[in-house]
């Protein structure tokens, strides 16, 4: 898979909100690593903010949606992981600015 593609899936997957946070799940750094086969077989993987995350699988269905615009994208497997762990560490300077994390 080459960068921009990279780029177009990352680009989609930010238009994915947390709906408790408010701030999209790329920038929280929830999403690990994106892949897309030649074919058009996208995986993201990526984690939640905790192991108990009532938001889950709406943020998956959404995560789908928004990989689903992109028109390389034929199907779409969403894998959660909680290895390694999240934390406030993998967010971006704009999601720390944005919810007064220092």
């Amino acid at each position: 898979m080459d960068q921009d593609m990279r780029d177009s899936m990352m680009g989609a997957l930010e238009t994915v909100i947390d709906p408790e946070l408010g701030i999209d799940i790329v920038n929280l750094g929830l999403v690990y690593d994106v892949d897309l086969t030649e074919d058009g077989f996208a995986v993201v993987t990526m984690t939640l903010t905790s192991l108990g995350c009532p938001m889950g699988p709406m943020i998956v269905d959404m995560v789908k949606t928004s990989l689903y615009d992109l028109p390389e994208v034929k199907e779409v497997d969403v894998k959660i992981v909680w290895t390694p762990a999240w934390s406030k560490d993998n967010m971006s300077r704009y999601a720390k600015m944005a919810l007064g994390v220092r």
